[in-house]
């Protein structure tokens, strides 16, 4: 998962998008990066790291323009390298920048394709420097003059070549801002507008939150297969693009990689987060009505809104157990086991007194590895607890994500191949509760009727584009798991070290 934003406003755009990527921060935390346009010209700063340490005064005042777009990233194939930090930039046609989120599944055939037919050289291993080139490639059939309907025809052949989960928002050179989501809506992305003495702003975000943080009012979600063009003065143009669009959004997104405070697809995260709760209670309830629980504790941050509402639902106390380290990152999106395994104690310490002398049910949102989780029931242990019982807010995570997060191979999860009662035993839980599939889509839909499949892949392992084989799950595979993103780390720490401080186009 990445984070991207777009703003056109009446005034410098510098600050309003470096504040909605600070609000997106969660949604990767490998490399930042800004573009602006001004008077003809890109001006871009990215780097690895936080938004925070990426930006500093000397660039933002380069930063000029009030067009600009933004991106904070994670490496989905676990490479970290600084050359594949967005936003991307081609000069031809008309000088086209692009940030994007989640992955294409043909992009080895889109390679070929732009290199022998399109003419086109990809100088990276990413794929967004591949959607980038199929964009430009398609809007350079539309001519010098470029109207609205141009540039929704050039998306419609995007789509059409572009396979599996992406969301783009691009800056076109004296044009404007345009904005798409692939046909099945897989990666959030949302716009809004501020309405300010000289005329009105758009912004286009992943999540609504960087919309709030900006003032901005949500007016919607973008529909599957729909592109949103926002010209030099602020008119907004939209318009579906894709032949048979149906939405199919990822409902991992509510489980864990959404903030709680965001609206996707017209649902409160929170809302449905509470509804996990409710359901995992209910199920708890059904299958031990006379259980022992003494206290419910989540393990921060993101299960604690489904944690809450579960001890109330069965009606026991409720208790921080585990106080957070603010400044180590989410352990989920870190490239690398190594990194992970010794961040866990690095990044949690229990509370004692919470934990000795009774029966605790620990609740996390997911489990993917199994290492984190494991290693905190020690810690419940360690800290005195009698027995330590686990609740997982989603089914048991068994494929591959193929559309965007950055999921370990299919044999480094630790339910992949085995049942529920053996992934209890495995992380050392006293018993373990797993959400239903069908009560995780349930808890969404409780929240917005509409909102009637999902992407849960990474759970039933039906991947929603119907172009995944086993092929493409082994090539997959060799490029995840632990000893793949170790060398890639490796190998890229050499090169970045030789890496300019500053990118500007201009310089």
């Amino acid at each position: 998962m990445c984070g991207i934003v777009g703003l056109l406003a009446k005034q410098a755009v510098n600050q309003g998008i470096y504040d909605a990527l600070t609000v997106l921060q969660h949604r990767g935390q490998d490399a930042a990066g800004m573009m602006t346009w001004s008077e003809g010209r890109f001006l871009l700063r990215k780097s690895n790291g936080l938004v925070r340490d990426v930006f500093h005064t000397r660039h933002m005042a380069r930063l000029k323009g009030n067009l600009g777009i933004g991106h904070v990233r994670y490496p989905t194939a676990g490479s970290s390298s600084e050359a594949e930090s967005q936003p991307f930039y081609v000069n031809s046609p008309y000088g086209i920048a692009l940030a994007h989120n989640g992955n294409l599944t043909n992009s080895e055939q889109l390679k070929q394709e732009l290199f022998s037919t399109d003419l086109r050289h990809i100088n990276t291993s990413s794929d967004s420097e591949v959607l980038l080139n199929v964009f430009a490639h398609e809007l350079g059939k539309q001519g010098l003059h470029l109207e609205a309907e141009d540039i929704f025809d050039a998306v419609r052949r995007v789509h059409r070549r572009c396979k599996g989960g992406y969301a783009a928002v691009a800056i076109i050179n004296g044009f404007g801002m345009v904005a798409f989501r692939d046909p099945h809506g897989i990666r959030p992305v949302v716009f809004g507008t501020r309405q300010g003495d000289e005329g009105q702003d758009v912004m286009i975000a992943s999540e609504s939150v960087a919309l709030d943080v900006g003032g901005f009012e949500l007016e919607r979600d973008l529909s599957p297969g729909e592109a949103i063009f926002v010209d030099m003065q602020g008119q907004i143009h939209t318009q579906v693009c894709a032949d048979r669009p149906v939405l199919r959004s990822c409902i991992f997104e509510h489980v864990y990689l959404a903030r709680p405070d965001s609206i996707l697809d017209g649902a409160y995260v929170y809302g449905t987060r509470m509804q996990m709760g409710r359901k995992l209670g209910d199920r708890i309830l059904n299958e031990w009505p006379d259980h022992d629980i003494d206290v419910v504790i989540p393990i921060p941050d993101t299960s604690r809104t489904s944690a809450l509402e579960m001890a109330q639902h069965l009606g026991v106390t409720y208790r921080e157990g585990f106080m957070k380290n603010r400044y180590i990152g989410r352990t989920f999106i870190m490239p690398g086991q190594t990194q992970r395994k010794k961040s866990v104690r690095q990044k949690l310490n229990a509370i004692d007194v919470e934990f000795k002398g009774k029966n605790v049910l620990l609740v996390d949102d997911s489990i993917v590895r199994g290492t984190t989780c494991k290693q905190i029931i020690q810690m419940a242990r360690d800290a005195g607890a009698r027995k330590v019982y686990f609740a997982s807010a989603a089914p048991p995570v068994r494929y591959p994500n193929v559309y965007g997060i950055d999921m370990p191979a299919a044999t480094e999860l630790i339910a992949h191949g085995r049942t529920e009662e053996e992934v209890g035993q495995l992380i050392g839980a006293d018993r373990i509760f797993y959400q239903d599939i069908e009560d995780l889509k349930a808890a969404c839909r409780d929240v917005n009727p509409e909102m009637e499949e999902f992407d849960c892949s990474v759970f039933d392992g039906n991947y929603v584009t119907g172009d995944i084989d086993d092929a493409y799950l082994a090539v997959l595979e060799a490029s995840r798991n632990d000893a793949a993103k170790d060398q890639s780390a490796g190998d890229h720490a050499l090169v970045d070290m030789h890496n300019q401080d500053d990118d500007d186009l201009d310089d």
